[in-house]
């Protein structure tokens, strides 16, 4: 743990990239509220599990309908060529949210809660850039009932205790740049790369919370007025690993169905689909296929995500500008 991974996968980040970047705060007319559950490498015993909360709103947020908001007006195509070319930067506004995710992977438990907050404003007639940052808590907990030590001799500190738990602050920072047909993004979470000891011995640089870096950037392709294309990439960075892609192409129709696939370096490949049910509720799910030398005990990984949208007075059935 020391000097690898520690922040969970995502293969639908597309559809929440507010859960690894600040700056997406309250980007949309509405309240938007998602609730994902992921388990990984289904099949293999304490693989990681991953369950998230996320709640970002707006404030004082000033586009109105005939700013062409994705809203459903009857005998028009609310994602047609027509909605793209009235499209107008966001008005000067601030947002609010708050992030909670738990993941299991094995005897090892990582808590966090954030408070985000992200200005943003219109640097061009089409083009708005954002900032945003967050703070919370970071909580690691080791199951000692789960190991197994054998004849090592360990510190009791560990060995005689049930669970022992460690609490960090925390803190994430991020910038996007976002208009009608594209976005680019960075942002890095645990800022200040702390260390982590489950005992006053302190030895060694004990397992330090590596600072993960993450880039996303995405195009859309108007294909017609009823078919989206909307290709993406996202990079992360965790020293001292490989840098670690993520390409995905999601083919939207209208404000109703989507459907995508995508593939993640050196890990396997994954498909996605997903519902607007109505202006109120969406769902997706995706399947990743593992490729590495675990699909031989793996299954394949789950992920699921419900959305919720909260004051959305102008019925929006899509998002505007996460998409």
């Amino acid at each position: 743990m020391a000097q690898a991974q520690q922040k969970p996968h995502y293969t639908q980040y597309v559809m929440n990239q507010y859960i690894l970047n600040p700056a997406l705060t309250g980007i949309e007319n509405y309240t938007d509220v998602k609730l994902s559950h992921r388990r990984q490498w289904s099949g293999l015993r304490d693989a990681p599990v991953t369950t998230y909360f996320t709640i970002h709103g707006a404030l004082n947020k000033k586009d109105y309908r005939t700013t062409a908001t994705s809203f459903q007006v009857d005998g028009t195509n609310p994602r047609g060529n027509d909605y793209w070319q009235d499209y107008t930067a966001a008005e000067p506004h601030h947002g609010i949210g708050m992030q909670v995710i738990n993941d299991q992977t094995g005897p090892l438990r990582n808590f966090s809660a954030y408070a985000t907050y992200a200005y943003h404003m219109g640097i061009g007639a089409r083009t708005s850039l954002s900032f945003g940052a967050g703070a919370g808590l970071f909580n690691v907990s080791l199951d000692a009932n789960k190991l197994n030590f054998g004849n090592t001799q360990v510190d009791p500190a560990v060995y005689n205790n049930g669970t022992v738990n460690v609490i960090r602050p925390d803190f994430m920072a991020g910038l996007y740049l976002y208009g009608p047909d594209y976005f680019l993004g960075a942002s890095v979470q645990q800022l200040m790369g702390q260390s982590v000891y489950f005992s006053g011995a302190r030895i060694a640089d004990g397992n330090k919370l590596t600072p993960h870096i993450f880039a996303t950037a995405g195009y859309r392709f108007l294909l017609s007025d009823d078919l989206n294309l909307i290709p993406s990439v996202m990079a992360k960075f965790v020293d001292p690993l490989p840098v670690q892609f993520d390409i995905n192409a999601k083919l939207q129709y209208q404000d109703f169905l989507w459907g995508g696939i995508g593939y993640r370096k050196d890990d396997g490949w994954n498909a996605m689909a997903g519902v607007n049910i109505s202006r109120t509720f969406n769902i997706s799910y995706s399947y990743d296929y593992t490729t590495s030398a675990l699909n031989t005990v793996s299954n394949g990984s789950h992920e699921i995500v419900l959305g919720v949208l909260l004051g959305n007075k102008y019925g929006d059935w899509c998002p505007r500008n996460i998409w």
